[in-house]
């Protein structure tokens, strides 16, 4: 593989000493830029993930538009249920609708083992087109959900704020869901790995529910597949695992053979340091909400983050994705706060 240009975020990744932190905001390639709101309006949102050359236009311009230190490939974490035949809509306005929910043994047995490869090629091909399109300027991070995040919605058939009925799938069905997770789990591992193969030089895992579960449920239903997905991942490519309100996990997640850890704005940078000892690299974790304040502000807040976690082993992110009205020019502010730094 040849040099990146850029190459901050992998010596983040590798805890090597940097002049001044990477900077990347996860959902980056997408909603609150208005040339991606143009290619909305005349493409529906699985259109715009199956066709590489839009997914690859999406995936570069955050690079070039607001000056980020690495792309993230424009995709979705619902592509692994429809690779394993389940189908997923995306409803304007509502988000995603999985029309036929997993809800029994019999449906879990029913899902077929799949060549992700063979599903999801469309991926990969964005993935060329991409790597051709950055030319080694930036490093590109792919990503996937993880197993328990995926089970959320292919149970719940929506989006939800409590997920009460994939909580009780596995409550009350937990061989059922624990055979599911695994078929979640190693369709994943081989549509990472693929991912890694066609060029993607970091891949991050997004836990964004793991926080509804108690401390001793997420160990059972999320980190031992997560666990089970960084070992399987680690020893190729960076692995960055993010767990949204997953705080009380730090400890154990800074076990794991990962590169970075994600944390949201519901911690401080201090108490992220403590609970993983030190010596993890650690991303984010600006609250997505205050890119509406003044400017001036979030100058004086992103240099306070930075001040706090530390510009070694640090990646300047969001705690979460970007909000889709969040003016650009506020995003830039953000990338160029750290930029600039020291």
């Amino acid at each position: 593989m040849s040099e990146i240009k850029n190459d901050l975020l992998l010596k983040a990744l590798k805890g090597d000493e940097v002049s001044r932190p990477p900077v990347w905001m996860m959902r980056q390639a997408g909603r609150y830029l208005p040339d991606f709101m143009k290619l909305k309006a005349r493409h529906s949102f699985f259109e715009r993930v199956e066709t590489p050359e839009l997914a690859t236009e999406i995936t570069v311009m955050p690079v070039h538009q607001v000056g980020v230190d690495a792309a993230i490939l424009f995709s979705d974490i619902l592509v692994i249920p429809q690779a394993l035949g389940v189908e997923v809509q995306m409803v304007p306005g509502k988000g995603p609708y999985l029309p036929t929910p997993i809800r029994t043994m019999e449906q879990v047995q029913a899902i077929p083992d799949v060549d992700v490869k063979d599903r999801l090629h469309y991926v990969y091909e964005a993935i060329d087109l991409t790597k051709a399109s950055l030319a080694n300027e930036v490093p590109l991070i792919g990503f996937a959900g993880s197993p328990w995040t995926i089970l959320c919605y292919m149970v719940e058939g929506q989006g939800s704020k409590t997920f009460d009925k994939a909580k009780a799938f596995c409550y009350e069905q937990p061989e059922a869901a624990h055979l599911l997770l695994t078929k979640i789990t190693h369709a994943t591992i081989a549509y990472l790995k693929e991912k890694a193969a066609h060029g993607c030089n970091v891949l991050q895992l997004f836990d964004s529910w793991g926080g509804l579960l108690s401390p001793l449920d997420y160990e059972t239903f999320s980190l031992h597949y997560i666990r089970e997905m960084v070992d399987a991942l680690h020893k190729t490519t960076p692995v960055i695992v993010f767990g949204k309100g997953c705080w009380f996990a730090l400890e154990e997640m800074a076990k794991m053979p990962v590169s970075a850890l994600g944390v949201d704005w519901t911690i401080t940078p201090q108490m992220a340091r403590e609970f993983t000892g030190f010596n993890v690299t650690l991303q984010g974790n600006f609250d997505p909400a205050r890119l509406l304040s003044p400017i001036p502000d979030i100058q004086r807040l992103v240099k306070q983050m930075v001040d706090d976690f530390g510009k070694y082993k640090y990646i300047a992110n969001l705690g979460h994705g970007i909000l889709p009205n969040i003016p650009v020019d506020h995003a830039k502010a953000f990338v160029e706060a750290v930029k600039s730094y020291g």
